[in-house]
């Protein structure tokens, strides 16, 4: 992969991820979405503690950036599902990563305590 210049905003290629999954939430859904489309009630009840109004703004904000996908199906009761764009897709070897790094830091925190 070619490393392509960044837009003159001063910004760092991490800053740039971070500022795109830029709260817990972002991330808990990206989580959940690496697994497949999930409804809106689904999003909401596997991320259980975060509140409607930021569910549905941190939804925006991830569609707005290319990284998901939103489909509303013209049925009564409206059905809306989500879903990764490629893009979206393309966040699953840093998820992947971050999930071994977490592994590995439970065990060192586990091994220290004992």
């Amino acid at each position: 992969m070619t490393n392509l210049p960044l837009p003159q905003t001063g910004s760092c290629p991490v800053a740039t991820t971070v500022s795109l999954l830029s709260s817990k939430w972002k991330l808990l859904i990206v989580r959940d979405l690496l697994k497949g489309t999930k409804r809106y009630s689904e999003l909401k009840q596997s991320v259980a503690s975060v509140s409607q109004k930021r569910l549905t703004r941190s939804l925006r904000e991830l569609e707005q950036d290319g990284l998901v996908l939103r489909e509303v199906f013209p049925v009564i009761p409206p059905r809306v599902e989500y879903r990764l764009s490629p893009l979206g897709d393309s966040l699953r070897p840093l998820f992947s990563a971050l999930k071994d790094w977490d592994l590995m830091y439970l065990d060192l925190k586990q091994k220290e305590s004992s």
